[in-house]
Order: structure tokens, then C-alpha cells, then sequence
């Protein structure tokens, strides 16, 4: 867990070529955020580690966050990959690249989601948006990872929500060896605590392969 320092700080032992945590996948920092007003929890990446990640690394950022997804419980995540508006432009390179993740997803490149995009803000979350807009699809209004095109407009966000719209949040590093607890330095004992909860479901995923959920179901039956 990250304490009261600069994340660079943290993650210079982690990425060192001997001695630390890497496993051949880009890290990548994904908050999770239960906002009151929201139907469902909500993880947005990156908003920590990578400053203006390319297409290659947005595939890893996206596959790790489908993982924790997963662990979590949620079935098949649907991934929103976020630009300033929902239909391709040239002019704007988050909307090349959610196109073509996008078709990726579809071709299997990434696994275990759903992946669509370029959508804005609104029609990610409100499905009301997305019918406005015409937008049909899977995950419009409806998604539960929010993809940002770079680490600014993520922090923002994310911070937006915490302070903005009264969200609990966690953050982990994840496409490590182990989950890295990674909250700012400015949260409370309560997002550190949460941060800590998220981090064991998602290690005892990575070494069950059973989700919460799972995991839930298989105590009852032992208990029956």
C-alpha cells in the first residue's frame, strides 16, 4: 500500500527490471467508485499511472480492468471507452483509438468484456443519453468500466466523483504479481479500507479463480 508519498516513488521498485513486480503486462491503476447516485460500482482507469497511454497499452489497461471486474463479481464487464463525443473523428485520437479497441474486443484481443466506444461521458451511464443519441448497444448507459483517454481527464473524473457526487473510492494498481494499493493522499481511512477489501477479493481471484460472488455461493454450500 501506498503511504504519504509520491506515487513515482512507489512504483519505481515495482517496474525495476529485478526485484519487482512485473509480470510482461502494462500496469495500470483502475479507481472504484460507489457513488450514491449511481445503480452499479463503477471503475475508472487510468487515472494514476499512465500519462498518455497508446493504443497497444490501452488494450492492457482494459484487459486489466476487466479482470478486476470480474473478481468483483460482475459477469462480463461492459467497457466504456471515453472520448468527448460518441461518433469517429480524425481530428480526435481517442475516437480512432476507442474504434479500434472496440473492433479488437470483437476479435478477441481482449477477453472477458464487452468493449465499446467512442462514447461521451452521458451516454456511457445514461441509457436516456444513449436513446436521445440513437446509441444502441450493449454497453451504452450501461457500463461498468469507464476507459479515459488519458491520465488527466481521469483524475479528474475520478475526483469529481469523490467530491463532487459524495462516491467511496478505492484504487488499485493491477497487472502485477500482486494487487497494489494505491489511494491519494488526501483519502480517508474509509477508502483505504476499501481500497484493502477490493485488493483481497481480487487476489483471491487471481489465485481461485473464483470471483466474490463465487466465492460467496461456494461458503454457503459449505455451510449447507
Amino acid at each position: 500500500m501506498k503511504g504519504h508519498l509520491h506515487t513515482d516513488e512507489l512504483l519505481k521498485h515495482v517496474v525495476k527490471s529485478q526485484g519487482g513486480l512485473r509480470i510482461g503486462r502494462r500496469i495500470s491503476h483502475v479507481f472504484i467508485m460507489d457513488a450514491p447516485t449511481l445503480k452499479q460500482l463503477v471503475l475508472v482507469t487510468d487515472a494514476a499511472v499512465n500519462i498518455a497511454p497508446t493504443l497497444e497499452e490501452k488494450v492492457d489497461i482494459i484487459q486489466n480492468a476487466i479482470d478486476l471486474g470480474i473478481a468483483l463479481g460482475i459477469d462480463r464487464p461492459k467497457v466504456g471507452v471515453l472520448s468527448a463525443v460518441e461518433t469517429v473523428n480524425p481530428k480526435i485520437q481517442s475516437t480512432l483509438d476507442a474504434a479500434a479497441l472496440s473492433k479488437m474486443a470483437e476479435r478477441n484481443q481482449i477477453q472477458g468484456g464487452d468493449v465499446d466506444g467512442p462514447l461521451a461521458m452521458d451516454n456511457a451511464l445514461s441509457l436516456t443519453a444513449a436513446r436521445n443519441k440513437g446509441i444502441h448497444s450493449l454497453v451504452a448507459g450501461r457500463a461498468d468500466i469507464l476507459v479515459v483517454p488519458n491520465l488527466e481527464s481521469g483524475n479528474i473524473l475520478a475526483k469529481e466523483l469523490t467530491y463532487a457526487a459524495q462516491a467511496e473510492g478505492a484504487g488499485l494498481i493491477i497487472g502485477a504479481k500482486v494487487p497494489i494499493l494505491l489511494t491519494s493522499r488526501a483519502d480517508d481511512e474509509q477508502s483505504r479500507l476499501f481500497s484493502c477489501a477490493v485488493a483481497a477479493l481480487y487476489a483471491h481471484w487471481l489465485s481461485t479463480g473464483q470471483s466474490a460472488v463465487e466465492s460467496q455461493e461456494a461458503l454457503k454450500e459449505a455451510a449447507q
